[in-house]
């Protein structure tokens, strides 16, 4: 059936894969929103918001605000699905064929649908601070993915031929010092969501929190992880600048720097502060943020390899033009 429909045009799997960039940060958002809301059991059962019913109705014990924000967060991951589900199915029908792009676009709406069996086990678990980590820190890996598909679908990689190896554009040194500092980053974000868990933000007002470990204890091993990547951003910087690394790499890693620089800022101010709702929300979208600066620079250190020198039809007459 496919086949039957014209090509997806270059300009609209661009499209595609950026709005699926935006809507795997926003959902993660929105989930913060639900949060520091109190709205986490707005919808106290799942897949249906209540017994018998897909849709919020009137309850004596959930104030009809939370009801609408929990739902509007599933709602969201519905738009999701269907956006993601546009890339996968325009990835298809790009000609002629390109199996990675369609190997990424397929991780989009199976991440989503991922996504919303660990938020319904989170609403049965009744908000355990053990299930809402998981249900954040996947969305972690789908931005990184949903930029790289943004990549496969970029000019460059669209006018090579199908399939076209990447290769590195940077040293291996410099693409070893980034796998690093993504681990790091990873590591970061886990911390975050440990803090998380430790402060007053549960997403229901009778979610117990995390005891065991001290919000102090965490928030500071949070901000140590904070201090390493930039520790690392730095390092990278000077080897870029000694490798002479092309413009979009020191473009991107200027952008990455200065939305750890703002990130860690924010996260200063909103321990200071007590852990104010709005900035725990504006805090876990500067995460995504990041997330998706790591993932453009580190899509930046390669390109697509140069396609080989045609075989010509009469050798001898190719070696006499080169006389």
């Amino acid at each position: 059936m496919l086949e039957r429909l014209p090509a997806t045009p270059p300009r609209l799997m661009r499209g595609l894969a950026m709005a699926a960039v935006v809507g795997q940060a926003g959902i993660a958002v929105t989930g913060a929103v639900v949060r520091v809301t109190g709205s986490g059991l707005g919808c106290p059962t799942w897949p249906q918001c209540f017994p018998g019913s897909l849709v919020p109705v009137p309850h004596p014990e959930i104030a009809v605000l939370h009801q609408w924000v929990e739902f509007g967060n599933r709602l969201l991951g519905v738009a999701l699905v269907i956006v993601t589900g546009a890339c996968l199915l325009a990835a298809l029908n790009v000609r002629p064929r390109r199996r990675r792009l369609v190997l990424l676009a397929a991780t989009m709406p199976l991440g989503v649908i991922a996504q919303a069996v660990i938020g319904g086990i989170t609403v049965l678990a009744g908000l355990a601070w053990y299930t809402v980590a998981p249900h954040f820190l996947v969305t972690i890996p789908l931005i990184w993915l949903a930029v790289l598909l943004a990549r496969e679908s970029s000019p460059a990689a669209m006018a090579a031929p199908p399939d076209t190896p990447w290769r590195p554009a940077v040293p291996t040194a410099l693409r070893g010092l980034l796998a690093v500092s993504a681990v790091v980053l990873g590591a970061l974000l886990r911390a975050g969501t440990l803090a998380t868990a430790a402060g007053p933000p549960g997403g229901d007002a009778a979610t117990p929190r995390l005891a065991a470990i001290p919000l102090p204890m965490l928030a500071t091993a949070h901000a140590h992880l904070l201090f390493a990547f930039l520790g690392l951003l730095v390092g990278v910087g000077f080897m870029v600048h000694a490798v002479s690394a092309p413009r979009a790499v020191v473009r991107r890693l200027r952008v990455l720097v200065v939305v750890t620089l703002a990130q860690g800022a924010l996260g200063g101010v909103q321990y200071a502060l007590g852990v104010p709702e709005l900035l725990v929300a504006l805090h876990v979208l500067g995460a995504t943020v990041i997330t998706a600066a790591m993932a453009w620079l580190w899509a930046a250190t390669a390109e697509p390899a140069p396609a080989p020198d045609p075989v010509p039809d009469n050798p001898a007459r190719a070696l006499a033009g080169t006389v």
